[in-house]
């Protein structure tokens, strides 16, 4: 995982904002994906315009670790693709 990669949901995959942090659904299963982010990533993230330094600018160690290793599972899972910003 890179800070200054972004992340797009693959094109059968939506996700959408809940109280715990955001579901993601795919359509190619059905399967549903829960994923306790709190407020720190929102939908509109995976639109692929920011990378994950930007949005975690401010925050500490711990959580830019549990971030990264979630969106590394979500890639592989194929709910997400990586994206490399200029």
């Amino acid at each position: 995982m890179s800070l200054e990669t972004a992340y797009i949901l693959h094109p059968a995959c939506r996700v959408r904002e809940e109280a715990f942090g955001l579901l993601f659904y795919d359509s190619r299963g059905p399967r549903l994906l829960f994923a306790e982010t709190g407020r720190l990533l929102t939908p509109e993230f995976f639109r692929g315009q920011e990378s994950l330094h930007c949005r975690l600018l401010g925050c500490g160690a711990a959580e830019l670790d549990r971030v990264g290793n979630l969106l590394g599972k979500l890639v592989t899972k194929g709910y997400l693709r990586e994206q490399p910003l200029c």
